[in-house]
């Protein structure tokens, strides 16, 4: 059902990789969107999704509260995309991902308006990681300004643009051989715009008030499996090699100044040392996926459409079935 021509949405981190699928997908309910970021002018890829005049991206950061609260005014439904997944000077684990959350919530509260906030699976006060720790600290502010918030928690997300699968393609391209970090981790990948979906339909008010729901994919995978799934993909053949965690930990305190894919920081290494999948209480509950109606699509099938470039000779390349 299309949304009323006056209902205005306002997403906050809708740039980046599951911003711009979120996007898209309420632009196709026919919301108006008003895209807070912290460099409009950066954002011109977002207006093709919608129609003119649908989507307007806005200068906000969740660290100045003013700017926050003049991106959502006249705003009934509030998105929180935004995510760190390693920390730069001032935009800390606990900026973005706590204080920000905090800051965009009780601004909503002020204004009367719903609340989408995306955190993950693995979210947790008691976790050795900053992220999870900040993550879950996100999460209970989100709901102590809120208490009707809706919280979707994804698994590892992967896409075309993702930092996940592209990047172990990537560095299949340069290396004879890949190390693995939590060869044996459990993972449930979920395909980004399955994760979209799910936010429109709390836009939508399809999900329960103040509920959590995990959201993973079809597959529960180990890491190296995942990676496996990887290479065949784009028919490359490095050796694997386990690296137990306090190895990864001690290359981790290096690599974390490297630039883009060679980049790895010891907060990663411990996210690695904790399976993150779906639990049991959210499949009975329904807060899944499969209990809002939609159906997962799987990596096997997503993989090919976009990591092909990674092939020796591209969508020309023959891959063995």
């Amino acid at each position: 059902m299309a949304a009323p021509i006056d209902t205005l949405v306002t997403v906050f981190g809708g740039s980046g990789f599951l911003g711009r699928h979120v996007v898209r997908s309420l632009c196709k309910r026919d919301y108006r969107l008003r895209v807070g970021v912290r460099r409009p002018e950066l954002a011109g890829h977002l207006q093709p999704l919608g129609k003119v005049s649908q989507v307007n991206p806005v200068q906000a950061n969740v660290r100045y509260p003013a700017s926050i609260e003049a991106a959502m005014r006249g705003s009934s439904v509030v998105v929180n995309l935004v995510g760190i997944l390693s920390p730069g000077g001032a935009q800390t684990f606990d900026a973005v991902q706590a204080e920000g959350a905090k800051t965009i919530a009780e601004a909503a509260a002020r204004i009367g308006a719903r609340v989408v906030h995306v955190s993950a699976i693995g979210a947790d006060a008691d976790s050795a990681s900053s992220y999870a720790r900040s993550k879950a600290a996100g999460e209970q502010a989100v709901l102590s300004a809120v208490p009707g918030a809706t919280i979707v928690r994804p698994s590892v997300v992967f896409g075309p643009e993702d930092q996940f699968t592209n990047r172990f393609a990537a560095l299949a391209r340069l290396a004879p051989m890949l190390p693995v970090i939590g060869a044996d981790t459990k993972l449930q990948p979920v395909y980004v715009g399955d994760v979209a979906d799910v936010v429109a339909d709390a836009v939508d008010g399809k999900t329960k008030p103040g509920a959590t729901y995990e959201i993973g994919g079809p597959e529960v995978l180990t890491m190296r499996e995942a990676i496996q799934m990887i290479l065949r993909v784009i028919d490359r053949h490095p050796a694997l090699v386990p690296l137990p965690f306090g190895v990864a930990k001690l290359k981790a305190s290096f690599l974390q100044f490297a630039p883009g894919d060679f980049k790895l920081t010891p907060d990663q290494v411990e996210l690695l040392k904790i399976d993150n999948v779906v639990s049991e209480a959210a499949k009975a509950a329904g807060l899944t996926l499969e209990g809002l109606g939609v159906q997962p699509e799987s990596m096997e099938a997503i993989l090919p459409s976009y990591l092909w470039r990674f092939r020796k000779a591209g969508q020309f390349t023959r891959v063995a079935s």
